[in-house]
């Protein structure tokens, strides 16, 4: 764990410079927006270790599988978001010594993330090997207000230095991935053009033929420059030479754009680029910058959740709802939440199944309904590569089983245990339209989409179970759950539960949607040749008959067949020398242990928590909660609000702060590989599902807060069906405010509320 961000409500902030932790903070300060983003890098050369990093969102590459042992069913090839040409370089150079903080003195360092306005602010005193001692300012941002572009303003001050200052911005188009399977580049150029003011670069992905242009258009001011373009491979910049003086400042403003092929015309893409840098130059960095500041400050005033007498708590919730609103937009349905975002490459920016468990609840309550909607639709478009998925795999009939892994649909994931065997992914997927239309009541959405991906899913579990002669039960055999340090086993009870939640689902809504629109249901079962009757029976059988791994001694759910036999040492007595166990482990001991990576068993009770009573929760949180090493980003959160259900203070708070400061305190020490975006909005939901106690049952928000120890409040933003609340709960009670024009009922505390349009009511158990 790491120590060394300071503490602060709006701001992320490191002092002093420490090559060591260089490649953490170029995670945790990285920049986007939605569109496009970026990693901390800096402006100026650097040649200490670093992880180069700019993305264009959408845009992939087919990397060749690259495994020891072949198996039928493997991907040919990962999707990876590639690492985009570089548009925030400028060289510094004092006569002709290069500005490199690997190779200065550096006196005065301070990096601030400013959460409340959406930029990045860098300030450096810096003395060359040769003594030239300049001071530097830079502040740069993603627009949000036009997402195809970001700015960057760069001040160099002469302290010591009298002579010839080089500045020397660039696009280089000339990069490659640090995960490429084959140190290969994937990138061809189809274009470039150098200007006196600018210039662009157009690439071509190698493959999948997605192009990009990137262009940039500079201004320097603060004294006569001469200018000389420069043309190299994949590469433009600009030579800009000047004189300064000690005590002399001089100012770079540099602006640029990524226009990709996925919204534009490839034809004309470069004409495009140049004309949207002619328009945010005309704009000018200033005007920009207040641009940006407005589109924060309408995200914040509805996705903002406020925490009053913990800063470090404070700070951390705004860190991680930041991140989330710079990753992901909802703009536009092909896109979708790469568990990195644009802070690295790790994962290969890929969409998993945490969009669907994870994200989902978070965008469901703080954006339009439309964004969730496109999250849904993003998968419904892909049915037809799940159906080929599921084919590969034996299944038939129409069966799907949706990627583990992916950017198109197709399956890109190729270690055989998670790729053939976590397909408790469906699941999620599922559950996710569920959820979805239990928050909006959109059920319209079940007819015209939903109810066919319920279907596929539905008929892949049918298929993956097997009839037990012993048992006289259906039975899950070779599955991996959640927990991926138990793999191949059988009877996960996650897996189990989830499969049989899904055929029970689909049939619920194909009722429901024969009764409401039968025109549709008729359609859709022509289409897909649903034998209702036939199928359905085949379904409601497996749904009665089974099997759950049950423990009757310690009443609780098995995670699976056999896990009592592992010998069972608790966490708190593995010596903290021997984690995290996935680096100081053999795989094969990992497996033999009780460890659990994440929330498994816990994952289902939080997905259907209504069906069981608080003591069943009890027993098996205590049971499996000292097991857990929580060496997924995805597990402090559900054991936070299962925790909050329990009345369990104090472990709820330490599960709130372990996913919160996750990246910013580098818990697992891997934040350098890029930060945690997907397991952030578990953040969100361990203090609106948690502390805030919020739930939907019969259509209608409810709530069974409790304030935390160290706060002395807290509140946060609800959309709920075309209204908004804002909820506050505090030692005098919760304090409901409607901020819509139209009226909600709410429950609180058990007992029901009509909370009408401008109303601000005081409420108390």
């Amino acid at each position: 764990m790491k120590d060394y961000i300071k503490i602060d409500e709006w701001k992320i902030i490191e002092e002093g410079f420490d090559p060591h932790v260089h490649k953490i903070s170029e995670s945790i300060f990285s920049l986007g927006n939605g569109r496009m983003g970026q990693r901390a890098n800096f402006e100026e050369a650097y040649s200490g270790e670093t992880l180069q990093g700019n993305y264009v969102a959408g845009v992939y590459y087919p990397d060749k599988t690259r495994v020891g042992w072949w198996k039928n069913g493997y991907p040919e090839y990962f999707a990876k978001v590639l690492n985009a040409a570089n548009w925030v370089g400028i060289d510094i150079q004092l006569d002709g010594e290069q500005l490199d903080l690997a190779k200065c003195e550096v006196t005065i360092f301070r990096r601030e993330l400013n959460m409340k306005e959406g930029y990045l602010k860098r300030n450096f005193t810096a003395k060359t090997a040769s003594g030239k001692q300049v001071e530097v300012e830079a502040i740069r941002f993603c627009s949000m207000a036009d997402d195809e572009t970001g700015a960057i303003k760069y001040s160099v001050k002469s302290i010591t230095f009298n002579g010839e200052i080089t500045i020397t911005p660039s696009i280089d188009g000339d990069v490659k991935n640090q995960d490429s399977n084959y140190d290969e580049k994937f990138w061809d150029e189809v274009s470039k053009e150098a200007r006196q003011d600018g210039g662009c670069v157009q690439m071509r992905t190698k493959k999948t033929g997605f192009e990009v242009a990137t262009g940039m258009k500079f201004q320097i001011v603060g004294g006569e420059v001469s200018s000389e373009p420069i043309i190299k491979e994949k590469y433009i910049a600009s030579v800009v030479k000047t004189q300064m003086k000690a005590g002399q400042t001089v100012t770079i403003y540099k602006y640029a754009a990524n226009l990709s092929s996925q919204n534009h015309p490839t034809e004309q893409l470069s004409t495009l680029t140049y004309a949207m840098l002619d328009k945010v130059a005309a704009k000018g960095f200033d005007t920009m910058l207040a641009e940006q500041v407005a589109a924060w400050a309408k995200k914040w005033e509805h996705n903002d959740i406020i925490i009053d007498g913990d800063v470090s708590a404070q700070q951390a919730i705004r860190f991680n709802i930041f991140q989330l609103n710079q990753t992901y937009t909802g703009e536009d349905d092909r896109l979708n939440i790469g568990p990195k975002g644009f802070t690295g490459e790790k994962y290969g920016g890929s969409t998993y199944w945490d969009t669907e468990a994870y994200c989902v609840p978070f965008y469901l309550s703080t954006a339009e309904q439309r964004v969730t909607r496109n999250l849904l639709l993003y998968r419904y478009k892909q049915l037809g590569k799940a159906i080929e998925n599921a084919k590969l795999l034996g299944f038939d009939n129409g069966a799907a089983l949706y990627p583990m892994v992916t950017m198109d649909g197709t399956e890109c994931h190729n270690e055989w245990e998670i790729t053939f065997e976590e397909i408790h992914r469906n699941g999620a997927i599922a559950f996710a339209i569920f959820n979805y239309v239990r928050y909006t009541g959109d059920e319209a959405y079940l007819a015209d989409y939903g109810l066919e991906v319920l279907l596929a899913i539905a008929r892949f579990w049918s298929q993956r179970v097997t009839w037990s002669d012993d048992k006289q039960q259906y039975v899950m055999l070779g599955v991996t759950g959640p927990n991926e340090y138990e793999n191949n086993v059988n009877n996960n009870w996650y897996t189990s539960t989830l499969a049989v939640w899904c055929m029970q689902y689909a049939l619920e809504v194909a009722d429901k949607v024969k009764a409401t629109d039968k025109t549709k249901y008729d359609a859709l079962v022509a289409k897909i040749s649903f034998d209702a009757d036939k199928e359905g029976a085949g379904f409601k059988d497996i749904i009665a008959k089974m099997y759950y791994p049950y423990d009757e001694k310690q009443q609780i759910f098995l995670q699976q067949d056999g896990y009592l036999d592992k010998e069972q040492i608790l966490v708190k007595d593995l010596s903290a020398s021997q984690r995290p166990i996935n680096q100081k482990w053999s795989w094969d001991r990992i497996l033999r242990s009780c460890y659990i990576k994440q929330a498994d068993v816990l994952q289902g009770i939080y997905f259907f928590e209504d069906r069981y009573d608080i003591d069943t929760i009890r027993r098996n949180f205590d049971y499996y909660e000292p097991r857990t090493v929580h060496e997924s980003s995805l597990s402090p959160c559900v054991h936070a609000i299962l925790a909050a259900k329990l009345g369990d203070e104090k472990r709820a708070y330490e599960f709130y702060l372990r996913t919160s400061r996750l990246d910013l305190d580098d818990y697992n020490n891997d934040t350098e590989d890029g930060c945690h975006i997907t397991s952030m909005a578990g953040t969100w939901m361990s203090v609106v599902e948690g502390f805030g106690g919020m739930r939907v049952r019969d259509g209608k928000l409810s709530f069974n807060p409790f304030l935390p120890e160290k706060w002395n409040s807290f509140s946060f933003n609800v959309g709920f069906r075309g209204t908004t609340i804002k909820v506050t709960v505090s030692k005098e009670g919760v304090r409901v405010k409607n901020l819509s024009g139209g009226d909600i009922s709410i429950m609180v505390y058990q007992k029901e509320y009509n909370i009408f349009a401008g109303q601000d009511q005081l409420l108390k158990p």
